[in-house]
């Protein structure tokens, strides 16, 4: 059984999130797909509490499994996980700063990567063994540049989902 794993603060989820995810399922096609909200990132901040982004990561992926992951560091959640070579997914963005993870050869010996790649953020060039990469469609767009247009009051349709940007309105996130 093949398991790809996708993980992120998630803060708020947002398209480019949602079809990394699609393309991968496209290029990949796992039997099952796990999505993991890092409780407590180690490398940034975050705006909204583990739960909030739970339940917004819920609405943007209503059909991946959507867990909690109370480990900073990915390395840590890929030892504890009881799965068999997962494919864990990544952006072109995170991939170029992949050798400052946290032990970035024991993540490559632990799981396999995908790395997505859109117009404008392309891969380095630099293949190595158990990275694919793969060509997804997004807008150009960041969680930090919905938080700021919510405090500002200023629209975020088609740069999230519209479940998560309902949630986002209603439960007055991400305001001054």
């Amino acid at each position: 059984m093949s398991v790809a794993l996708f993980g992120g603060a998630f803060d708020p989820p947002h398209v480019g999130h949602v079809a990394l995810l699609d393309a991968a399922r496209q290029r990949f096609s796992p039997d099952e797909l796990r999505v993991f909200v890092v409780a407590n990132p180690g490398h940034k901040e975050i705006a909204a509490d583990a739960d909030t982004r739970l339940r917004l990561a819920r609405a943007a992926f209503p059909d991946a499994d959507v867990r909690l992951d109370d480990h900073a560091r990915t390395v840590d959640m890929l030892r504890e996980l009881d799965v068999q070579d997962p494919l864990f997914l990544i952006g072109a963005d995170e991939w170029r700063d992949f050798a400052t993870w946290k032990e970035p050869d024991e993540v490559l010996r632990l799981a396999r990567l995908g790395v997505g790649t859109r117009a404008g953020v392309e891969d380095d060039g630099e293949a190595r063994d158990r990275v694919t990469f793969f060509h997804f469609d997004s807008p150009p767009v960041s969680s930090r540049e919905i938080r700021t247009r919510v405090g500002r009051g200023v629209p975020i349709d088609g740069l999230v989902p519209p479940a998560v940007a309902d949630l986002i309105w209603d439960s007055g996130l991400y305001r001054s």
